[in-house]
This record gives structure tokens, sequence and C-alpha cells, in this order.
């Protein structure tokens, strides 16, 4: 689209599956207050409800609900296809499992025009089920931080906790559709390439849902393969923005992830996702020697790597009980 509605948010929303929490997802957005807004939501090939529980909601509000419908690409290819239909000149986007506080889009929105930002962002709080923390977060204000450090550290907010200004998000060609995670976190290091005003709403106004998703869940280690992925893409594309870290530095935040998420794992008795990690952060992580044990058995077959791990830790709980 070359013209823009130039009050209009567009906010995007792909959906596969989420027939449980679609249609609250959907109530909050039609509650935001801010006047100009578009629903723009991609069935990404959906089997459950959700087509049907869409052309509901479609009919409930006609003039500001579009559902475009796609064979399951996943939701960066569905973000995208969104994109290229939306006419706002700003750009949202809420999962359809996900929801906002009922100002949120009339607050970042503020932010942004006052301030003539690019980027406005908020805090956010993870619910559902298998919410681990659910504790507020409000991010720092990454005007006034070192940007590039906390970016390569974790991504810096979830993908329903900013608006963004139309223009910047076309000038970065939207979303990379190469990895099956992260690819919002490529987008938002991309765009810190691009040295945008940034402007942060300290409230918290996005809550982010974490539920069991069942076996066609991506595992733990994908996800942070992933995520070092875009990290080593934009130190490797964009060192100038990184020439004030030493290495040693950089390596701490490209692969820092890597002992406490293979530790995590192994508690959790994911031990597929931790013997993936270990063997990579014996190559790439801050290791002592007190993890040699855990990196070593990790250049095992699966199977011996589970019983040698099971061994270890029947020691040490005997040890403990003494």
């Amino acid at each position: 689209m070359d013209n823009f509605d130039p009050a209009l948010i567009s906010v995007v929303m792909p959906c596969y599956n989420a027939a449980r929490f679609v249609d609250e997802a959907v109530q909050s957005v039609m509650a935001q207050p801010y006047p100009h807004i578009e629903l723009i939501v991609i069935d990404d090939g959906s089997t459950d409800a959700s087509a049907e529980v869409l052309d509901r909601l479609a009919a409930a509000y006609p003039q500001r609900i579009r559902v475009l419908h796609q064979i399951n690409s996943g939701p960066y290819a569905a973000r995208n296809y969104g994109l290229s239909q939306a006419h706002g000149n700003f750009v949202a986007f809420l999962d359809a499992d996900d929801t906002w506080h009922p100002d949120a889009l009339a607050r970042l929105h503020a932010a942004l025009t006052e301030t003539r930002a690019d980027v406005a962002y908020c805090g956010w709080q993870n619910v559902g089920d298998a919410a681990v923390n659910t504790q507020p977060h409000v991010p720092p204000n990454y005007a006034a931080s070192d940007a590039a450090a906390l970016f390569l550290q974790a991504c810096p907010w979830p993908i329903n906790g900013v608006l963004l200004r139309r223009q910047l998000i076309d000038s970065l060609r939207g979303f990379s559709e190469r990895l099956p995670t992260a690819m919002d976190y490529d987008l938002w290091l991309r765009m810190l390439a691009a040295q945008p005003v940034v402007v942060r709403v300290p409230e918290v106004l996005a809550y982010y849902r974490r539920y069991a998703r069942g076996d066609a869940h991506i595992p733990r280690w994908r996800q942070v393969f992933d995520a070092i992925s875009v990290r080593e893409d934009f130190v490797r594309h964009h060192p100038a923005q990184v020439a004030h870290l030493t290495r040693a530095e950089q390596d701490a935040r490209v692969y820092g992830s890597l002992l406490p998420e293979a530790y995590r794992c192994h508690w959790r008795r994911d031990t597929a996702s931790a013997r993936r990690l270990f063997r990579r952060a014996l190559r790439r992580a801050d290791w002592k020697s007190r993890d040699l044990k855990y990196l070593l058995a990790s250049l095992l077959p699966g199977p011996a790597f589970d019983t040698l791990i099971q061994l270890i830790d029947s020691r040490r709980s005997a040890r403990q009980r003494i």
C-alpha cells in the first residue's frame, strides 16, 4: 500500500487453532477507546473452530474486522500477509491468544505522536496456566541506556508490547520467515540498527499468555538456538553497533543464555533440549569446572546421556541426604 490513513492503527493478528482464546483477544482490540483501529486477522490454516469464531466476530464488527485465510505457513508469514493488506499509518501486533489493557493503544499512540518517535513500547505481564513468572515487568528506558547491549541479552519486549510507525516496518521489509521462532526478535534487532527514536510507556499494557500447546510446540532448544542465531546475525552485520563492547562482552550476551537454559531444561526433565544446549555451551559459553560433567556427558548419544545424568543426579541426592 502506498497511501496510509494518517490516524489509523492497523492491528495484525495471526490465528492458528486459537478458538479457545481468539474471542477474548479480539474483544480486547474492539474495547480500545482509540477511535481509529482496523483489525486484520489471518487464519493460518486452523483445524479447530477458529474460522467459525472469526466469522462470527467479523459479522459483529463488519466495519472494523477483516478476516484473511492462508494455508498453514506459520505466524511470521501470516503477519507479513496481514501487513500487505493494512491501511494504517501505525501498526501493532496481537496474537490470537494474548490481550491488551483497555487503554493500551491510546497510551502508546499518544506517546508516539507527542514525542515524534518511531516506536512506542510498554510493560507486560505473563498470564495463563503455564506462566511461571507472573510479576508485572516494565522494561528499561532504552533511549537512555546501552540499547545494543540490552537487546543482545534478551528480546526487548513481547510482540504485543509495541506500536510502530508503518514507514519503519516497511523499510525493514517486515518479518523474516527463515526460522521457526525469534523472528520478532530478529525484527527488533534489525530495527535497532536503523537507529529509530523509541519512547517508553512505563506501564503494564500487554498480557502475554503462556499455556501448554501439546506435541506441536517447538522444543526449547530450538527457541534458544534461534534467538542466538539472530543475535549472531546482528553482531555480524552491524559491527558498529557493538564496537563499544569487547569480544568477551559480546559473547556473554550472545551465548549467555545457553548454560542457564540447559540447566533449566535439565531440572524440568527435558533431557533432549538439555543435551543439545549443554553440547553447544561446551563450545561457546563461559562455563566453570563444576559444569564439566554435564558438558562432557552431552557429547554422548541421547540414551547414554540420559543414563549418565540420572546417575550423576542420584549420587548428588545421596550425598545431600547424608
